[in-house]
């Protein structure tokens, strides 16, 4: 079962990878994949935020129509 996706819960695991990467106690080859991971896990939350923005925008632009 795949869970929804979730900001905070990515930006947790993001948080985790660049631990383990700072903590100096992965390989070389494991440091790459982990950064692969969290940076398209910063893309998702990137492209989140550019929708949430837009979806603000409109809402405040709505509301001073009115």
């Amino acid at each position: 079962m795949t869970h929804p996706w979730n900001y905070e819960a990515t930006v947790e695991e993001i948080e985790s990878i660049i631990q383990k990467i700072e903590s100096g106690q992965l390989d070389l080859e494991d440091v790459f994949e982990k950064f692969a991971v969290a940076a398209e896990h910063l893309q998702d939350c990137e492209q989140f935020l550019g929708k949430k923005q837009q979806q603000l925008d409109l809402l405040i632009e709505t509301l001073s129509d009115q």
